[in-house]
């Protein structure tokens, strides 16, 4: 682990980069109140959560994208 290392936006997805549209984080951006994040109503397998740097893992969401693809190779 580097401790020199900042800590992971928490607007990107640790998978990608990519803008994971989480809905806390545009609200704690914004000071817009947001209605649920989309991601409230998925579900992500202990597999993909898996994937995830140990660094970003509970501070960066998983974008839709991500979630999607992973889903869709899962799928027989």
């Amino acid at each position: 682990m580097n401790l020199n290392a900042p800590p992971p936006d928490a607007t990107r997805c640790p998978l990608c980069g990519g803008d994971n549209r989480c809905a806390m984080e545009i609200e704690r951006a914004t000071g817009l109140k947001q209605g649920p994040c989309w991601c409230v109503s998925q579900t992500f397998s202990a597999e993909l959560l898996a994937r995830l740097p140990a660094d970003a893992q509970g501070k960066a969401c998983i974008c839709a994208n991500c979630l999607s693809t992973f889903n869709t190779q899962d799928t027989p």
